[in-house]
């Protein structure tokens, strides 16, 4: 490789640095996300009960998603990203409305990381604004990126290590206040007939079930971080399918059983909208001080969100320069085979984005806009995904006979999975602080439309020859 005075690499080639235990850890990891956290608070309060119904249908669809993501990504070990497989099968515009729509969706969700960092750090300091530990975090994490991929690895497998452990706790938790009838200081007594109240289901009717789906979806964001992971992981072939298979296995016991923990100890009517309900779970339990350790736990949860989106981020980043579809100083690598330059241009984008917090300052609205921009950019992701299957099983059939992770269900399932995505899409146009965002954000695809054509006309020999460097 050459290096110019800077000490950046001109040739790209990222390292296959991250093993086994990053990659599953890393896939456990991005099921408990901050929309879980955070969110799940407030689809409780809409939702009622059937949250747990809302997880399992997204989950399931998800699994689907991923395995066709598998199983395309395993078909030709030289795709990288999402953005890869898309140019090939869709086409060069594909990729490139992939590419960046990814960029973006990742970046708005540190965005949404940030904001939380700052609300659960004012839980200790109320009096110091969000804004201060929002952009420290925002700061570590960069520094942290900047030093090796492997270090990414390491950090992102200690943090799902505290995320799981956090989970796991507030389940056996749950189950001895539950099993010994505890009665919190609100008269609440835990049991798990809280479950079965009336209006427990559907307590805002069919209205409120629909309107949870989109912070479940937030939830979901980061599942398909494994993907862009591949191309710096040892033995995808190995890795890969195991972590895509274990996701109906976290799906149960991150979620379902968590949230039926919470509601069983709690009741669906005594949890607020605008807070975590871990963290009131052990407020209302009457235990202050451990509500204090799942105030920092889910802080930290948020954290390794903002982790994983800064890594994926700027790899989809340096994946766009390598197709053309960004400008080449991006896909420039440092000495230890970190993509700088598109690091430090998306830390710097999602910095001036927490300017949202001096707009918004109430932190349950700012995270709504956010998640739900973030949303539609995942739902866009996921679909093209499935696009991209659909499309690959009609011009490579000869790849999918001799795959060995086929995606189950085939073409049938993933027209079904398209429409179901395209069902919760709509949904978003429900409530009045998720249509802002349904509404404003077709002006981004006109962007991407018009961005495209600007670079076919700059550049339309290498654009053309990128597309066609997969096949």
């Amino acid at each position: 490789m050459k290096s110019n005075p800077t000490g950046l690499v001109e040739q790209p080639a990222l390292q296959r640095t991250l093993n086994n235990r990053h990659i599953q850890l890393m896939a456990m990891g991005g099921a408990i996300g901050t929309g879980l956290f955070m969110g799940s608070g407030k689809i409780i309060a809409l939702s009622g009960t059937s949250i747990i119904l809302i997880y399992m249908i997204i989950g399931l669809f998800v699994f689907f998603v991923m395995r066709a993501m598998g199983e395309m990504l395993l078909s030709n070990l030289n795709f990288k990203t999402f953005a890869d497989f898309a140019g090939a099968y869709l086409g060069p515009r594909a990729a490139f409305f992939l590419g960046w729509s990814y960029w973006l969706s990742w970046s708005v969700a540190v965005i949404g990381d940030a904001v939380v960092v700052g609300g659960f750090f004012q839980y200790w300091f109320p009096d110091v604004p969000a804004w201060i530990p929002a952009i420290g975090m925002l700061a570590t994490l960069f520094a942290l990126n900047v030093l090796t991929v492997r270090l990414f690895g390491e950090v992102e497998f200690w943090f799902a290590i505290i995320k799981i452990i956090a989970v796991v706790t507030l389940i056996g938790v749950s189950l001895v206040l539950i099993a010994s009838s505890f009665v919190s200081p609100s008269g609440v007594t835990a049991s798990l007939s809280h479950l079965v109240d009336k209006q427990a289901a559907f307590p805002n009717g069919l209205f409120g079930f629909f309107a949870g789906f989109q912070m479940a979806i937030f939830s979901f964001a980061g599942t398909e971080l494994i993907g862009t992971a591949a191309a710096e992981t040892r033995s995808p072939e190995k890795t890969l399918p195991k972590a895509i298979n274990s996701i109906p296995l976290r799906i149960i016991l991150f979620y379902v059983l968590a949230l039926t923990c919470i509601i069983a100890v709690t009741s669906w009517q005594q949890v607020s909208p605008v807070k975590s309900p871990f963290v009131e779970l052990f407020l209302v339990a009457g235990f202050p001080a451990a509500a204090g350790i799942v105030n920092f736990v889910v802080l930290t949860s948020a954290a390794s969100s903002a982790n994983s989106g800064v890594f994926s981020s700027s790899r989809m980043l340096f994946g766009l320069a390598n197709q053309d579809n960004a400008p080449g100083v991006f896909r420039r690598l440092s000495g230890n085979s970190v993509p700088l330059l598109s690091l430090a241009f998306t830390t710097l984008l999602m910095l001036v984005g927490v300017l949202v917090l001096f707009i918004v300052p109430e932190v349950m609205t700012a995270f709504t806009i956010v998640s739900t921009v973030s949303a539609i950019l995942v739902i866009f992701t996921w679909s093209t995904i499935l696009a991209s299957y659909i499309a690959y099983r009609k011009k490579r059939p000869e790849l999918h006979a001799k795959s060995v992770y086929k995606m189950p269900g085939g073409v049938p399932m993933a027209w079904f999975s398209l429409a179901f995505l395209g069902f919760v899409l709509c949904l978003l146009g429900l409530r009045p602080d998720t249509r802002i965002a349904l509404m404003v954000m077709p002006g981004w695809f006109v962007w991407l439309a018009i961005a495209y054509q600007l670079t076919r006309v700059w550049k339309p020999k290498s654009a053309t020859e990128s597309a066609g460097q997969f096949s």
